[in-house]
């Protein structure tokens, strides 16, 4: 039905004959003459009918917007004064011979020019027509040619695309699993995956030493705007790579990927271990466009009678750190008081602060609601440790240290956007040299996953003292963001068990759920190593996009709920009956 893409039509194409079908993104009638822009995937393209081809002229005033139709006529280049330097099309246009309408559309139930203006549950709803508009359309054809481009560069690399079950069984690994029901073995459940992780281990213990696949996970947990209930991984296993050679090759695609669709050269990745970047940047994904730090001064507030401050610097567990704000001096008194609910909102109690008005004028020249707490001394002690000049603010942050980590890493990045000062349009990073285990509801838990190996001790010593362990795992960030994390793996059976002791998963538990893998880990198993990244976060980031539910076809709400099919809904009670399932409604439940 047609020879060409509306956006594929050129200078080069001028004087042929054309058959282009889409959908009418615009028609205006101006002066006797009908100017359509047609769409499809590809772009716009403008047509032209005029009164002499009385049948399609007729026809072409008929139209309305995303009408399904098809044109026949004659490429033509556009007089230099009517070039839209704006359209891929912008230098020609198409001089209208034939028109046929192949569909008809009713009034559209949102805008197709103005989305701003469209809910989210507007646009989720009629998903088929918010995917026309050219931007959506565009991240969806980049989507897949970075898809493309990761199964190639994987497969001239000697990676294998093996794909694992969906149906499986629940695993520890941070999220609620989405449960499947059994109608052979009514009251048994499967889970959908979390991740690949168990099978890809288990793919290496098969010989396969290089698996890649584009996978599906599944974790139902609190959404927001990064994140979905079915998201998809590019999945990377490796048997007998070290950490290093498995992050020299993913980093390779990845810059490889950059260069190739966005023409930028990203250069080589910097490391950062995990506790320094806690340190200076509250998060273990810093964004390095962001040259706003964290400062501890601890040391120089213990002995000060002011509770909030000294409380924290002589616990063990405590910090306080302070905040530099260059000009920052011009906030006002209720800016500063939003700043301080905006950290609330990570659990810190409060936000002191301090105006650095004038440095020759001593304490005259400082303005802080806790200067009264405060010596000469101790004053110039910290605008020395934070660098702070005349105008700067500087904003503290006092409390246990993960408390001020989350809080204060928050409001850099915050206060960092506010004063416009990220600079540079691409920052990648490793992050290296995580901890094995975080204290957490009363025990220890893994800061990646139970599989994750420590660095370089036996199974006896990592229980003797699991707290100060460092793991063989690494995370590739790149502008606040974690595009991908892996590790090396357990391949020893006892160093398996071990930290399943330390994560309090009992021997039983252990063979309940696992019993499979600690039985494979006893069969010649090798050392290996991978890498899972985040496929939609990297192609909201690559398009600028603001939700990775912008760059899938067909997301989820907040609420992990589907508009357009009225997903999740009610099951048959013959297929409940089936299953065995039998659902409980609860009072409250019923009042609402």
């Amino acid at each position: 039905m047609r020879s060409h893409y509306c956006g594929d039509v050129n200078k080069s194409h001028v004087g042929q004959e054309v058959t282009l079908v889409g959908w009418v993104n615009r028609s205006r009638d101006l002066g006797g003459v009908v100017f359509l822009d047609l769409r499809d995937r590809e772009g716009i393209v403008q047509v032209v009918y005029d009164p002499d081809l009385k049948e399609s002229f007729e026809i072409a005033s008929t139209l309305r917007a995303e009408f399904c139709v098809q044109v026949k006529g004659l490429v033509r280049a556009r007089p230099d004064s009517q070039v839209n330097s704006g359209m891929k099309t912008g230098e020609i246009e198409v001089l209208g011979k034939e028109l046929m309408i192949i569909n008809k559309s009713k009034p559209l139930p949102l805008s197709m020019d103005d989305h701003q203006n469209n809910s989210e549950e507007q646009r989720l709803k009629y998903r088929y027509l918010d995917l026309r508009r050219p931007e959506m359309a565009e991240r969806l054809v980049f989507r897949s040619k970075v898809s493309s481009f990761v199964r190639r560069f994987l497969d001239e690399n000697g990676f294998l695309d093996i794909e694992t079950p969906i149906l499986t069984k629940a695993t520890p690994e941070g999220a609620r699993d989405y449960l499947v029901p059994s109608r052979t073995y009514k009251g048994q459940f499967f889970a959908l995956p979390q991740s690949p992780q168990i099978f890809k281990q288990l793919l290496m213990m098969s010989g396969f030493d290089r698996y890649y696949q584009i996978v599906k996970c599944f974790r139902d947990e609190d959404l927001r705007a990064d994140r979905q209930p079915e998201f998809t991984q590019i999945d990377i296993e490796t048997s007998f790579m070290s950490a290093e050679q498995v992050m020299a090759k993913t980093e390779e695609m990845v810059r490889g990927l950059f260069t190739e669709l966005l023409g930028v050269e990203l250069g080589e990745f910097p490391r950062m271990s995990y506790q320094e970047a806690m340190l200076r940047y509250g998060s273990d994904k810093p964004d390095l466009r962001n040259p706003l730090e964290l400062v501890d001064v601890a040391d120089l507030v213990k002995s000060v009678e002011f509770a909030v401050f000294s409380g924290p610097a002589n616990d063990v567990e405590g910090r306080v750190t302070a905040l530099r704000i260059p000009t920052g001096a011009s906030l006002s008194r209720k800016q500063i008081d939003n700043y301080t609910k905006y950290v609330n909102i990570y659990g810190a109690k409060g936000l002191a602060w301090m105006k650095v008005n004038d440095l020759s004028a001593g304490l005259d020249g400082i303005q802080s609601p806790v200067l009264k707490f405060l010596n000469e001394d101790i004053v110039n002690r910290i605008i020395k440790r934070t660098q702070a000049e005349a105008g700067d603010i500087i904003l503290f942050g006092a409390d246990k240290a993960n408390v001020v980590a989350e809080s204060m890493g928050a409001l850099r990045i915050k206060a960092g956007e506010d004063f416009e000062l990220l600079s540079g349009e691409w920052r990648p990073l490793w992050v290296v040299d995580f901890p094995m285990f975080e204290k957490a509801a009363g025990g220890l838990h893994a800061v990646h996953h139970p599989f994750t190996a420590p660095r370089g001790i036996t199974p006896e010593e990592l229980e003797a003292n699991p707290a100060d362990q460092i793991s063989d795992a690494y995370d590739m960030v790149l502008n606040g963001c974690e595009l991908g994390g892996g590790s090396v793996r357990i391949h020893d059976a006892n160093m398996q068990a071990a930290v399943f002791r330390i994560l309090s998963i009992s021997d039983d538990e252990a063979e309940e759920k696992f019993g499979f893998l600690l039985e494979a880990l006893r069969y010649g198993t090798p050392p290996h190593a991978g890498l899972a990244f985040g496929l939609d976060r990297i192609i909201m980031l690559m398009t600028g996009a603001q939700s990775i539910r912008d760059v899938m076809a067909f997301p989820k709400t907040t609420t992990a709920a589907c508009p357009l099919t009225d997903a999740p809904g009610f099951a048959n009670p013959v297929q409940l009956k089936e299953l065995g399932v039998e659902v409980v409604v609860e009072e409250s439940e019923k009042e609402t």
